[in-house]
């Protein structure tokens, strides 16, 4: 299937596909269920839900990581916390070998890649959870240092579906704020009430700190309020959370 066509509605994606040799970057749809432990009253079902994730992944069982995402600064390598869920907003495995996940419904999801280690590179990876906290305290540009500490040096990004600079409403003083620090941020509605365009403010991070942003083709429009393929917090609280994923094949 050629990407812009994008996989059906009933696919656990959105989008994914194979960015570089054995090395896959994804971001799944409602269809996949909800796959945070903290949204709703039914841990079981999220279990499963990322047990079938898994398998659709072809990655062993039990093996995905994610994070307790708390819209801090705090980028961890594998395993340095201590705890397989470590308290951040930001995962690197250093060589690429640990599939990661960020959980998101309105946030923006980033997937940061190192070229392979055939190429010279580190093949080291990267989730990022990146919502108006994390943009205004650079989790972006921090998760790119701490991949560069680990000798990456040929970057690049994808980013996943969130709330768009259409859609995401604020009073005018938070807009103002964030804007003071990131211009791009700056947004209206069609309304044309104040807001913030988050997508594009981490495009301009990633950018302003050498990252190449590669393109997303998905199933329907990346705002996750516009797009029911996909969860809302904005559209229904709790409904469940999308994760943005890197993985090995």
């Amino acid at each position: 299937m050629h990407p812009a066509a994008g996989p059906v509605r009933t696919s656990p994606f959105y989008w994914n596909a194979e960015v570089r040799p054995g090395l896959r970057v994804g971001f799944t749809s409602a269809a996949a269920g909800n796959l945070a432990l903290h949204v709703g009253r039914d841990p079981d079902r999220v279990r499963s839900n990322r047990l079938v994730l898994e398998a659709s992944m072809g990655v062993a069982a039990g093996s995905l990581r994610f994070m307790s995402q708390t819209h801090s600064d705090r980028v961890v390598l594998v395993g340095e916390a201590g705890t397989r869920v470590p308290d951040a907003d930001g995962m690197v495995s250093r060589d690429g070998t640990d599939a990661l996940a960020v959980l998101v419904a309105d946030c923006v999801p980033i997937v940061l890649a190192d070229a392979s280690a055939a190429d010279g590179g580190t093949g080291a990876t990267a989730v990022v959870h990146a919502g108006r906290a994390g943009v205004g305290n650079g989790i972006v540009p921090r998760a790119v240092q701490v991949l560069r500490e680990q000798g990456a040096r040929e970057l690049s990004a994808w980013i996943g579906p969130s709330v768009c600079g259409s859609c995401y409403e604020v009073p005018e003083d938070m807009m103002r704020a964030l804007a003071a620090e990131c211009p791009e941020a700056a947004s209206r509605t069609r309304a044309n009430t104040p807001a913030l365009d988050l997508p594009a403010a981490v495009r301009r991070q990633l950018e302003g700190s050498g990252v190449a942003v590669e393109q997303v083709y998905g199933a329907g429009t990346a705002c996750t309020l516009e797009n029911d393929g996909l969860y809302s917090h904005r559209r229904e609280a709790g409904a469940g959370r999308i994760a943005g994923l890197v993985w090995r094949t």
